[in-house]
């Protein structure tokens, strides 16, 4: 029932990875269908049931981590080092997730107060039905499976549409699922162009989780809203790094470097602007500029991804220089036969877009400024708000607390990401919505609310016969608790 099929390409060599079918809609209805129809008894399974399944696909993936970590860096481009680690922090959340569901969505006993003392309140948390997950290429497996693991666990089933850059890796976590699966249509995964990803948003489905751009998430949430049901957007960033006067400098360039070039700057949370005081700026950019010498595209990092993000790193590099940005290094050719060479780029005016618009390649702006004040100010003034990093060895959390942004990072860059228990997401034009920890297994459930009569009392309130003895006493239990 598929129409056509398309090819992954690897972006380093240009050979075919593989074809995958580009899902027709009715298609992809049908298997919503089929996973409609396996979410009761995914749910019967409880979490117990669950857990030793999800566990066994933890196990399973670990004892294939070198074939995953290779077709990663196969479709992605980049280093196989870069792939292992990213396929590893997928089943670290994996596991996590099965083993603290549970836990965490176990009913909750709440006070009913003094007017319903006779009543036993509570809240439950219940699974959505399905889960549609539209993922990213840059991460493809460890970005959905924030989505997937966290909806599975709490009882969703989940229909995958991968990114068309990176099928193949998502085709491999659903046969990997086949293997453990206790019946079919728990998680399947459909390949197709944006045309599947768009049914997928129409389809009978319960709740989105998307990741990728602004503009794209815009029109997710808008086909959500027609059938009144809620998303998770985690969009792009344009995330800043603020470095303090009392910062370990080259602390601070060393993860600045790496925040902003690893996988080819193609991480929503990695580094594009640095703010650095202007005491410690000669002494940053040195050390920066020293250090991101050393690095080299094609061999520290991959080609972009998605060919067609070159044209944007190329303008924006391009609109920082007709400004009058300086280069420390690269410049308006680090663009070049698939990849761009590292490039670091000194006072840039803040209407750059190189400063506004999300760049998505190993770029760095480095601007001074006079004042704590003023980085905190420059990183907020941004429309997005998802990560940030900041280097002091005093006031971290001081910083921290003033950015309007969903993470931040303390003398560190990236390590939210890899811990399992706080969540993952942003506010702004970076998206709405949490996957990882607590927040990740709440977010892909509902609170129900269950109010029982514990013993019968003489005075009857939700009742037409209502007495005025009643009345004197709701009023006497007011003006106690509250006429004070």
């Amino acid at each position: 029932m598929t129409t056509s099929d398309f090819a992954s390409i690897s972006p380093v060599t240009g050979a075919e990875i593989g074809r995958f079918p580009n899902t027709t809609a009715e298609e992809v209805h049908l298997r919503v269908s089929t996973a409609q129809t396996a979410a009761p008894s995914w749910v019967a399974l409880g979490y117990a049931g669950r857990k030793k399944i999800l566990k066994s696909w933890a196990a399973l993936l670990t004892a294939r981590l070198d074939e995953i970590g290779q077709l990663i860096a196969d479709e992605t481009g980049k280093p196989l080092s870069d792939a292992t680690l990213e396929a590893s922090l997928a089943i670290e959340q994996l596991s996590w997730a099965a083993s603290k569901a549970s836990t965490i969505l176990a009913d909750q006993k709440r006070s009913s107060g003094l007017l319903m003392f006779n009543m036993a309140s509570k809240v439950q948390r219940s699974p959505y039905g399905v889960v549609g997950v539209i993922g990213p290429w840059n991460y493809p497996m460890f970005t959905p499976m924030g989505s997937i693991a966290y909806s599975l666990a709490a009882g969703n089933t989940v229909v995958f549409k991968p990114s068309e850059y990176t099928p193949a890796v998502g085709v491999w976590l659903g046969k990997t699922f086949d293997e453990v699966a206790p019946f079919p249509g728990v998680f399947d995964v459909i390949t197709g162009l944006p045309d599947t990803g768009r049914a997928l948003t129409e389809s009978a489905v319960n709740k989105i989780s998307f990741t990728g751009s602004t503009r794209t998430a815009k029109m997710v949430a808008a086909s959500a809203a027609q059938r009144m049901i809620p998303v998770v957007l985690e969009c792009g960033g344009k995330d800043p790094v603020i470095v303090a006067g009392d910062a370990d400098v080259d602390l601070a360039a060393e993860y600045a470097l790496w925040s902003g070039m690893a996988n080819a700057g193609q991480s929503c949370i990695g580094a594009e602007r640095v703010y650095v005081m202007d005491s410690v700026a000669d002494k940053f950019i040195a050390s920066i500029t020293k250090m991101a010498e050393k690095i080299h595209e094609g061999k520290s990092y991959g080609p972009a991804t998605m060919p067609s993000q070159l044209n944007i790193i190329q303008g924006h590099i391009n609109d920082a220089a007709n400004k009058g940005a300086k280069f420390a290094v690269g410049g308006v050719n680090s663009v070049h036969d698939g990849m761009v060479a590292p490039t670091i780029m000194l006072e840039v005016p803040e209407d750059s877009t190189a400063m506004t618009e999300e760049t998505f390649g190993p770029t760095l702006a480095i601007n001074r400024v006079s004042s704590i004040a003023e980085a905190i100010r420059l990183s907020n003034a941004s429309a997005y708000g998802l990560a940030a990093a900041v280097f002091s060895k005093r006031q971290g959390n001081a910083i921290a607390s003033q950015l309007n942004c969903g993470m931040v990072s303390i003398n560190s860059v990236f390590s939210f990401a890899a811990v399992a228990s706080v969540p993952f997401g942003g506010v702004k034009d970076s998206g709405y919505g949490r996957i990882h920890g607590n927040e990740g297994l709440l977010e892909f459930t509902y609170p129900r609310t269950v109010v029982a009569t514990r013993f019968a009392i003489p005075l009857a309130f939700t009742t037409f016969k209502r007495s005025k003895f009643a009345d004197k006493i709701i009023k006497g239990i007011i003006k106690t608790l509250y006429g004070h």
